[in-house]
C-alpha cells in the first residue's frame, strides 16, 4: 500500500474532500492534489508532521511505512469521532436535563426610549464688505508676454 493510499484512507475516515483535508492540516490544496495525483509525489516531512499534529491518533509508523494499525487507539468510536449514532432513538438532550427554571435569571427588556432630537437653528450672517474696485487687469499671451490694463479713475 502506498502513502497515497494511506492519505486516501485518512480522508475517507474523516469524510473529507481533498480541499477540506488540505485546509484541516494547513497546507495548500495543490499539495494534496500532487500527493494523490498520478505521478505519486511523496509528501514532504512538513506535510506528514502537520497531518500527524492534526490527527494525532494516526499511527506515525503506519503512515510512513504502512505497517501496524492505522490508529494508535483501538476503540473505533474514537477513530470516527462519534461515541453514539447521530440519530440515536434514546439520545439524551443535555439541554433538557440541566438548568431548572428557578435557576434562570430572566431580564425583561426595557421599553425603547426615543430621546427627542435637538432642534438645530442656523443663522446666516451677511457681513457688509467695503465696495471693491478693479485696479488692474493682466492678459498673458502664449509667447510669454502680457499686457496690463488699468481703469481710469
Amino acid at each position: 500500500m502506498s502513502i497515497k493510499d494511506r492519505f486516501k484512507m485518512i480522508m475517507e475516515r474523516e469524510r473529507l474532500t481533498a480541499g477540506a483535508f488540505a485546509e484541516s492540516i494547513g497546507v495548500a490544496q495543490a499539495t494534496i492534489s500532487h500527493i494523490l495525483g498520478p505521478r505519486n509525489k511523496y509528501p514532504s516531512t512538513e506535510v506528514i508532521l502537520r497531518l500527524h499534529q492534526r490527527y494525532n491518533d494516526i499511527n506515525l509508523e503506519w503512515l510512513l511505512t504502512g505497517e501496524g494499525e492505522m490508529s494508535n487507539t483501538s476503540d473505533s468510536s474514537i477513530e470516527s469521532g462519534f461515541d453514539y449514532p447521530l440519530f440515536a432513538e434514546n439520545a439524551v438532550n443535555p439541554s433538557e436535563v440541566t438548568g431548572h427554571a428557578e435557576n434562570r435569571k430572566e431580564i425583561a427588556s426595557e421599553t425603547p426610549f426615543n430621546a427627542p432630537k435637538e432642534i438645530v437653528k442656523q443663522e446666516i450672517i451677511y457681513k457688509e464688505r467695503p465696495l471693491r474696485k478693479i485696479t488692474e487687469i493682466r492678459i498673458f499671451f502664449d509667447d510669454n508676454t502680457y499686457e496690463t490694463f488699468k481703469p481710469e479713475k
